[in-house]
């Protein structure tokens, strides 16, 4: 296949992953069948005593925003009266929000005496299912002296029909048209987050290198990468909403996997820039083995790596943007995150179509190995942030076991570059194998297992004399993170199904004091037992009065569980 026929070829594949999208999310809003705006918000207008009352019939599973809410005599806005709300996070505006379920009604005082007045009211709600309705206004003629409401808008009153219907449609275009335009600047603007400013700085690097005949080839293929990646990811989004998942922009970053093979990924890609590893000469289209190939291929993946690592980040213009996106119709939702994914491949774009900008960008030479050293800084960045997130996310056991990984990865790559002849090949090929499946199977069986109840409950000296008060078996476990000896006990020992069925079986309570940080309680606990450090593992049988049972520094599930079962010896001394 040639470079002629590639970029149509994946053109065709763009437009053919937009058209399925565009169906099956137009297909999804049909099956909604989302009440029209006057069905699920029915307004009622009154005039009574002087008070001007409003009051809207909300159709269950609907709900109207309160800060949303417009009243305008004669032009002048009313500050009215609201019933009683419910506050909730609320996706759309990003923040929490009082909204009105069932119904809802406001109040205002009419000056005394008041002539007839045109009376604008704006509402705007949305309905649980996942569509928010653009601000919506009627309009109505006001008599306080008869009471009368009639539909319409000044001298000239309207239907009812005409009233509703009229203001929307200008109303709903101008809110897409803003959405679009909000999309292309925060798209844009996503370049210099520092997630995608390493990825976008070694794409333009490698295109100082490329034939500049066929740049602008090469900035569609990116184009066509973020392009579909974007789509991919807005209709798997509004797909998994629509089925009542509760996830928003950057759901794929809530996966602790893919946040491992993330912070993999950048980090070997920051070792090949920093020139301690070679795997090949096309690293510089950034990724790995997709994206280093110098072809329109390697720069239509290095697009996809773009809007993968942009996925959580959330430049200014997006979030409104994105709100309504996840709020409207299957077809209108697409073109906005189109908008965004276009607006982050357009400075590229532009770059690739503009002869004189390329003309501009320096010629290869050595300042090209130094500048390639220098990015790969930006990327053992991200990769420590991603292991920061993957740490919050399950816990700072799993980030050291990434980090562990990462270790093995880089003894894997470092014995690939290492010769070997003989019999000591063998050996280097048995090595690269197992430092690979050890970065790969531990973190794999530690994010995938599920989570153990934790029964260790921490340790103060008023709940010790609590427990022991009530005749209650206690095991005390005194730790800290970086011993050694504490955690091998606890995964050899203390956590074995041995010791734990034993802890069950006797109704022993286990207490854990964490000397991780200083905490003058745990040193007096260590001081009473001529201790000087941790691990201190201390057994209190039910009944017994004396001091406990102090357990070696070593420890295996027996000798653990042959304490546990010495209560009655010991209880009677």
């Amino acid at each position: 296949m040639t470079l002629h026929t590639r970029l149509p070829l994946m053109a065709r594949l763009l437009t053919l992953v937009t058209l399925l999208l565009a169906c099956a999310t137009a297909q999804m809003a049909q099956s909604d069948d989302f009440l029209e705006v006057t069905e699920a918000f029915q307004l009622d207008t009154q005039v009574s005593d002087d008070q001007l009352i409003l009051r809207w019939a909300i159709a269950p599973e609907y709900y109207l925003y309160q800060e949303r809410f417009r009243v305008k005599v004669n032009g002048e806005p009313l500050t009215p009266q609201f019933s009683e709300g419910e506050t909730k996070y609320d996706d759309y505006f990003e923040k929490d929000m009082v909204v009105h379920y069932g119904n809802a009604t406001l109040m205002a005082a009419l000056p005394a005496k008041a002539t007839a007045f045109n009376l604008a009211v704006t509402s705007q709600g949305c309905a649980d299912a996942g569509l928010c309705y653009p601000p919506h206004t009627e309009h109505f003629t006001v008599d306080p002296t008869s009471g009368l409401v009639t539909p319409g808008s000044g001298a000239e009153p309207a239907t009812t029909a005409e009233a509703i219907t009229q203001p929307e449609a200008p109303t709903s275009s101008l809110w897409l048209l803003q959405a679009v335009g909000f999309a292309l600047l925060g798209g844009m603007i996503l370049n210099l987050m520092p997630c995608v400013f390493p990825v976008l700085s070694i794409k333009v690097m490698s295109l100082a290198q490329a034939d500049r005949s066929h740049m602008a080839r090469h900035g569609w293929a990116y184009t066509a990468g973020i392009m579909v990646c974007f789509l991919a990811f807005s209709g798997i989004l509004m797909l998994a909403r629509a089925g009542g998942e509760a996830i928003g922009w950057g759901f794929q970053l809530q996966s602790p996997l893919l946040v491992a093979a993330l912070a993999y990924l950048f980090f070997i890609m920051g070792l090949s820039l920093s020139g301690l590893i070679n795997i090949g000469t096309g690293m510089m289209g950034a990724g790995q083995s997709l994206t280093q190939r110098s072809g329109l291929s390697g720069s239509f993946f290095t697009g996809v790596l773009a809007a993968v690592v942009a996925s959580p980040c959330t430049a200014p213009f997006m979030g409104a943007a994105l709100g309504f996106a996840l709020t409207q119709p299957g077809l209108v939702g697409l073109t906005v995150f189109a908008a965004l994914g276009l607006g982050m491949a357009l400075p590229l774009l532009l770059l690739c179509h503009m002869p004189a900008l390329a003309r501009r960008l320096p010629r290869p030479g050595a300042w090209m190995e130094t500048l390639k050293e220098l990015l790969a800084f930006p990327l053992y960045i991200t990769a420590l942030w991603l292991v920061w997130v993957l740490g919050r996310q399950v816990g700072l056991n799993a980030a050291m076991v990434l980090c562990l990984g990462g270790v093995a990865i880089a003894f894997a790559l470092w014995l690939m570059n290492r010769p070997a002849g003989g019999w000591a090949q063998y050996l280097r090929r048995a090595g690269i194998a197992a430092a690979w499946v050890a970065a790969i199977v531990v973190p794999w069986q530690m994010l995938t297992s599920t989570p153990e109840h934790d029964r260790w409950q921490p340790y103060s000296a008023e709940t010790l004399a609590e427990l022991r008060a009530q005749g209650t078996p206690v095991f005390v476990n005194l730790t800290a993170d970086w011993c050694i000896t504490c955690m091998a006990n606890e995964k050899v020992a203390l956590g074995t199904e041995q010791v734990n069925n034993a802890f069950e079986e006797l109704g022993v309570v286990t207490l854990k004091g964490d000397w991780t940080n200083r905490d003058p309680e745990i040193t007096a606990l260590l001081d009473a037992y001529g201790r000087s450090g941790v691990p201190l593992y201390l057994w209190f049988p039910s009944g017994h009065t004396g001091d406990g049972k102090m357990l070696p520094q070593l420890l295996t599930a027996d000798i653990v569980e042959g304490a546990l079962r010495s209560n009655e010896a010991l209880a009677n001394r």
